[in-house]
């Protein structure tokens, strides 16, 4: 689904990376703890999340993440915002809810993204699930 798409199903504002409104974004992930971010296995993954500190696009970085929403009304900080300017991040503010857009998502043929399950090293199994 294009960024810009997204922005129209979510009724959302896009605050920065204008220039990537063309962009594909396949997954979406749901998280307000970083940690559960630092879960993500797949690359063209969003983050939806009520996150509103510079802290979220630095783990965007690291993990290739291709776009943030702010859901709940929620507004970012202005490091958020300077930090995603310069990342090239596009960042969408929305008033809905984080359960609201992902089910939005989700019913327009966004996919949910693979994570990591981390098992006990006795484990023999797989360390990663679908």
């Amino acid at each position: 689904m294009k960024i810009r798409e997204i922005v129209e199903k979510i009724d959302g504002k896009l605050i920065t990376g204008e220039e990537k409104l063309d962009e594909d974004v396949a997954r979406g992930f749901a998280a307000d703890l970083l940690s559960d971010v630092l879960a993500l296995t797949e690359e063209s993954t969003c983050l939806i999340t009520g996150i509103t500190g510079p802290q979220a696009v630095r783990v965007a970085e690291v993990l290739n993440i291709p776009l943030i929403i702010i859901a709940r009304g929620k507004q970012p900080s202005k490091a958020l915002v300077e930090a995603a300017k310069v990342a090239s991040i596009p960042v969408i503010l929305t008033d809905k809810t984080v359960f609201e857009t992902c089910g939005i998502l989700y019913s327009n043929g966004m996919k949910p993204c693979k994570i990591k399950i981390f098992q006990s090293v006795s484990d023999e199994s797989d360390s990663f699930k679908d």
